[in-house]
């Protein structure tokens, strides 16, 4: 009877504790670590594995315990699908939801707001204040070649960089909020760059393309010109008569006189006479013909009335402080429009 009545008691012992022992480890798996804690961003390089990771989650206090984490992925056979990345975790988490994450590659996506007339300069300042890269590693990536990935680069000179191209929007890129400008790869900036050139391709349709070609100019011609009217004009119907002006002026052989390509050349919002004189291929006060690139990235609504021109009897045109565009048919009228408007 003693004997039995221990082999019992090691059981029921053996039992109660197997109980304890699956209760604290379910615990420590299914219940999260803190009901009121506050999402953060845990970042997983390249390479890392359930050791390295389940060793951070524990550091960060996102979860109670990395063996807890190490036994829930391998319980599941997804220890080799933990993805690298930024994903936005919390201690109210529990380990399942924190690794199905992980494993799904759900990665936190910063916001990104292009707007239309920026130039690149502008967008390497953006993206640097947003913590997403330095502006000098970003002005590098877009002097690569990709017009083996887009067509539409094919007939923009090999010397000039991605200028115009980069198509104003919103984006949402899978990346960090403030680490990002030390980890940021030349690979993910390309990323960024092909995203917006993607955008491009799209928004630039067969029958727009049909249109350039019938007009027997080239896609670069059609988005310089329309860096410009971006810069000088605000209206859509405005922008296509400003457009018929400038073609108008360069099939006669006229200065463009575009003032937003001054302002290109000095990064200055007010021109001085002086400035005028600059010797530079983007200035249009100085040399006839188009500027030597575009100088800024336009919308949509710019590269239509680039290729939707309308002709008229103006020469001559100029915007208030207000945004109006005044027309002017002779430069006798153009003068007086600048004196009364722009006093």
């Amino acid at each position: 009877m003693k004997i039995k009545t221990k082999i019992i008691f090691v059981v029921s012992s053996l039992l109660l504790v197997s109980c304890l022992l699956f209760l604290f480890v379910w615990q420590g798996i299914y219940l999260p670590q803190n009901p009121l804690g506050k999402e953060k961003i845990f970042a997983i390089g390249k390479g890392e594995g359930v050791r390295e990771i389940s060793f951070h989650l524990e550091k960060e206090g996102l979860i109670k315990s990395r063996l807890f984490f190490k036994i829930y992925v391998l319980s599941k056979g997804v220890s080799r699908n933990l993805q690298a990345g930024n994903y936005s975790l919390s201690p109210s988490m529990t380990i399942p939801e924190i690794a199905q994450k992980i494993v799904s590659g759900e990665v936190t996506k910063e916001k990104i707001t292009i707007l239309e007339g920026w130039n690149l300069r502008d967008i390497a300042h953006y993206l640097e204040n947003r913590g997403i890269s330095r502006s000098k590693e970003f002005l590098e990536i877009t002097k690569k070649d990709f017009s083996e990935e887009f067509s539409f680069l094919k007939d923009k000179p090999k010397n000039l960089d991605l200028e115009g191209y980069l198509f104003p929007d919103t984006y949402y890129l899978p990346l960090a909020f403030s680490t990002i400008v030390e980890n940021t790869s030349n690979e993910e900036l390309e990323e960024i760059v092909r995203r917006m050139l993607e955008n491009f391709d799209k928004k630039l349709t067969p029958e727009l393309r049909e249109e350039i070609s019938r007009q027997d100019k080239t896609v670069f011609e059609i988005v310089t010109m329309a860096s410009m009217l971006e810069k000088e004009v605000r209206d859509f119907e405005d922008k296509k008569l400003v457009s018929g002006i400038l073609w108008k002026r360069l099939e006669n052989g006229i200065p463009l006189q575009v003032d937003a390509t001054i302002a290109y050349i000095t990064g200055k919002k007010t021109i001085d006479i002086e400035d005028l004189q600059i010797d530079s291929p983007y200035n249009t006060y100085k040399y006839k013909g188009l500027p030597l690139g575009p100088i800024s990235n336009p919308g949509l609504e710019s590269i239509k009335a680039a290729i939707e021109l309308e002709y008229s009897d103006n020469w001559y045109y100029l915007s208030t402080p207000d945004g109006k565009t005044i027309f002017s048919k002779t430069l006798q009228e153009h003068n007086i429009a600048k004196a009364k408007y722009l006093r």
